[in-house]
């Protein structure tokens, strides 16, 4: 199924997508290697329905760090594919957005809209912003 970037969704559609990614995150987040405190994992869906999933990895020398969004967005170039229609960032945290690094990788891939999900635990809500709200002056 290849989705059209002129989509729109209804609010329990975008809900349906993002349970579809939370068990994959959560997933991937149990793989994290971490050094702080915080394991986080990402759930990706692309414009092509393909998912692929990424983790934080941490390294002692934390300029190397790999944030969970920026593995999943690798994982989908290295698959061949290039447009993010949805993405779920997932850790134990009452709140939490992808920080800037991230928000210009995922923007770099986004579809217009592109869907960028919260998750503070495996059977909690969803808090849902569009690339546009979390970064309303990005130059495309």
């Amino acid at each position: 199924m290849s989705l059209d970037p002129r989509w729109t969704f209804r609010a329990a559609e975008i809900d349906q997508v993002m349970a579809r990614l939370s068990s994959p995150a959560w997933a991937a987040r149990s793989n994290a290697h971490i050094i702080g405190k915080t394991r986080v994992g990402c759930a990706l869906l692309t414009s092509t329905d393909r998912l692929f999933t990424g983790c934080n990895v941490e390294h002692r020398f934390r300029s190397h760090d790999v944030h969970a969004e920026v593995n999943a967005i690798s994982s989908m170039i290295a698959g061949g594919d290039k447009v993010i229609a949805f993405l779920l960032v997932v850790a134990e945290r009452e709140r939490f957005t992808p920080c800037g690094a991230c928000m210009d990788w995922i923007m770099e891939f986004a579809a217009q809209p592109c869907f960028v999900g919260f998750q503070g635990a495996p059977d909690g809500p969803f808090t849902v912003y569009t690339t546009d709200q979390l970064m309303p002056f990005y130059p495309h």
